[in-house]
This record gives structure tokens, C-alpha cells and sequence, in this order.
């Protein structure tokens, strides 16, 4: 399968490099996987990534199911191309229906459908004398417990839906967090906001949260909360699902 794979992106590199590919040109690709048609002709690179190490594109890049002769989707990314060598506009619609015509593109996961998976979930993380429960589209607890028992709590917001959508509106449905306990400074998330916590004694307003998903392995977790601001905070969850986002 995997081989077959390769052959399949082999098909889509060449077909973006050199316009047009006929039947008896085309050949498996080898394993070190740089190759052109002539030595006269610019070499290009091919990357395999399995399901396990999931590839990141660039925003130059668009993605496109193709399928092997088994039936079985591959997800290939290819850069956009505008023009031809000639400079003439190419349709990217029909690069692809050289190869198969009835090939459609298929649309990327939004971050929240990749986050359909924490559904009626919940995760806790103990920090010295707290314990922060967070459950997805619901809420966020700080509580503290004595023999698995809740003697103290404090809600630090409720999934809020509609400042959930004006939020992403306003930044686009990807963020920068910078985090200086991470190893990568800047690291994108996708941000849900949590309102109408426990009233606050310092500032006399509810409590709120804004919960960042970031992409990382091996498995969901809540990494870390911060207090922003009185009685404001960020809490980091890292979820695999993201990972296949761009």
C-alpha cells in the first residue's frame, strides 16, 4: 500500500512541474524519491508522511483525495499553480482530471469537527492544593478535594457558543499562543470561551476562561492554566486530533 501511495503522489508532483504526463511515462517512485524526466529538467522533492507523523502544509499548498487502484483515499498536498511555463493560467480542476476524472477535492476538518472526539468528556489536572476539571462544551471547574470529594469549588466559566463564533471571527479559527514553559515559543491553537464563572470577590464580575487546543502528542490532556488577569485565566489543551489540521 505503501508503495502505491508514493506512486500516487509521484503522479501529482509530476503532473504540477511539467503540465502533462502520458501513460508510458509514468513510473513507480523510488525509494529516495528525487527524480525528473531529463537531467536538463529541475529535480523536485517528494515527502511521505505516515498517519502517525502527520505532515503540516503551507498556505501555498492545496489538498486533494486520490485514490489507489484498491479503492483505498490517500490525502495528497500539492503547490498551487497559476501558471504554466509558458505563463498562461492552468485550472487546477484540470491537472486533476488528467489524472481521474471523477476526482473531487475534499474539504479539510474545521478544528471543532477534529475536537468532536472530546465530546461529553471531561479531564482533570492537579495543581498543589487545586484540581481543575474541564469538560468540553460545558465548563470548567477549580475545586479542591478531600477523600474524592468536592469541599470547595469555583466554576471559571461555561462554554459560551456565540462568544466562541464572534471570537474566531474576529481572529480567524487559528491563534498564536505564546507559552515561554513550551519549547516552541509561538505555538497555534484554535480558543473556546468560557463566561459566567463563580462570581469574583476582587472585581465583582463572573469568572472566565479562554481554553486553547493545541495540536500535540500522544494524547488529550490538559497542559497547563494561567491566570491572565484577576480572576481571568487560559487554560492549554493539547488534543492529537488537531494535528491533522494545516
Amino acid at each position: 500500500m505503501r508503495n502505491q501511495w508514493w506512486w500516487v503522489a509521484s503522479i501529482f508532483y509530476v503532473i504540477i512541474f511539467y503540465g502533462v504526463v502520458v501513460a508510458d511515462q509514468i513510473i513507480p517512485a523510488p525509494t529516495g524519491g528525487t527524480f525528473g524526466r531529463s537531467s536538463r529538467e529541475p529535480k523536485f522533492t517528494i515527502e511521505f508522511h505516515p498517519e502517525d507523523s502527520p505532515f503540516h502544509p503551507d498556505d501555498d499548498q492545496e489538498s486533494i483525495v486520490m485514490p489507489n487502484n484498491n479503492g483505498e483515499k490517500f490525502l495528497c498536498f500539492l503547490p498551487k499553480v497559476e501558471k504554466s511555463k509558458s505563463g498562461k493560467l492552468v485550472a487546477q480542476q484540470n491537472i486533476s482530471s488528467m489524472i481521474v476524472e471523477s476526482e473531487t477535492r475534499t474539504k479539510l476538518k474545521t478544528p471543532d469537527e477534529l475536537l468532536e472526539v472530546l465530546k461529553e468528556l471531561c479531564f482533570i489536572r492537579q495543581e498543589g492544593w487545586w484540581s481543575y476539571e474541564f469538560c468540553y462544551l460545558n465548563r470548567l471547574r477549580q475545586i479542591h478535594l478531600e477523600d474524592e470529594k468536592v469541599v470547595q469549588e469555583f466554576i471559571l466559566g461555561v462554554y459560551d457558543a456565540e462568544a466562541t463564533e464572534a471570537y474566531n471571527q474576529n481572529l480567524s479559527d487559528i491563534s498564536t499562543l505564546k507559552d515561554p514553559r513550551s519549547k516552541d515559543a509561538s505555538q497555534r491553537y484554535h480558543a473556546h470561551i468560557f463566561t459566567n464563572g463563580t462570581l469574583c470577590d476582587l472585581t465583582n464580575e463572573p469568572r472566565e476562561t479562554e481554553v486553547r487546543f493545541v495540536c500535540s502528542e500522544p494524547r488529550a490532556m490538559i497542559s497547563s492554566i494561567t491566570e491572565l488577569s484577576t480572576c481571568k485565566y487560559a487554560l492549554t489543551f493539547q488534543c492529537p486530533t488537531l494535528c491533522k489540521h494545516p
